[in-house]
């Protein structure tokens, strides 16, 4: 299978990857996936007063099969 050029330069340069402070009362984290085989997604989300996302991040590096 054929990647496309935008799949591989986000795999060789990922965007948003890190963490934010989980004691900042605007921002919110969820994980998903199955801890067991090592496949986990953490997403966090800051927001502002308003409550619009003003940020993104993951900590996430997951198994894949490209090259």
């Amino acid at each position: 299978m054929a990647y496309s050029e935008k799949v591989i330069d986000h795999y060789e340069n990922p965007r948003n990857v890190g963490s934010f402070d989980n004691n900042d009362d605007n921002v919110g984290s969820g994980m998903v996936g199955a801890p067991a085989c090592g496949d986990v997604m953490k997403l966090q989300i800051k927001v502002n007063d308003e409550g619009i996302i003003e940020d993104a991040r993951s900590p996430t590096r997951v198994k894949s099969s490209l090259p």
